[in-house]
């Protein structure tokens, strides 16, 4: 049961709220939409931000729609996963509204490091094997993680033409997803 449970978590969390999470990140990356990939997601969200838009309209750059569907996903999925959870593993779970609402804020910060950090091995690996091709992988990669290896570069150079920043990064990611507090979600 473990194992379905997990299943059902990985699709919704590492497909469909990620979704949500790039819907919102790449316009404020300043990411080009018009990019195979951000169409993809643009199209794969549209169903439900569309209809939010009518209630929620954008505030200057940020998505308002976006932000809402982003939190309704996360919050189904984890609502969703507890219940099951509570259901075959641990029936001592309790489902208070301040423990869906913790889990859902810790989850969503947990989904943003864990698209980062992602993101920004995928982007070491392209300039490595790839370095200066144009791909609509790299380029979505480089709207993404630019804006923050650009503040670490300026307190950490190249050495012998050697960028390190995006170590550094993902250094700076596991340190604040290991200082995440523990929960009781069953999977995370």
């Amino acid at each position: 049961m473990r194992s379905i449970i997990y299943i059902i978590y990985a699709v919704l969390e590492y497909l469909l709220v990620t979704a949500f999470l790039l819907r919102l990140l790449l316009p404020l990356a300043r990411a080009n939409m018009r990019n195979q990939l951000a169409q993809a997601v643009l199209r794969a969200t549209n169903p439900l931000i569309l209809p939010l838009r009518r209630i929620f309209p954008p505030i200057g750059r940020v998505d308002s729609a976006s932000i809402v569907a982003l939190l309704i996903t996360q919050f189904l999925t984890v609502w969703m996963i507890l219940l099951l959870a509570k259901q075959f593993l641990y029936p001592s779970i309790t489902l208070t509204p301040g423990v869906l609402a913790f889990e859902t804020a810790l989850e969503l910060i947990r989904q943003v490091l864990r698209v980062y950090g992602f993101g920004l091995f995928i982007y070491a690996v392209l300039s490595w094997v790839a370095p200066q091709t144009y791909s609509p992988t790299s380029d979505i990669l480089g709207a993404l993680c630019d804006p923050i290896l650009k503040r670490l570069r300026r307190f950490i150079p190249p050495l012998a033409g050697l960028d390190f920043s995006i170590f550094f990064a993902c250094i700076g990611i596991t340190a604040i997803f290991m200082a995440l507090p523990g929960s009781p979600f069953p999977l995370g």
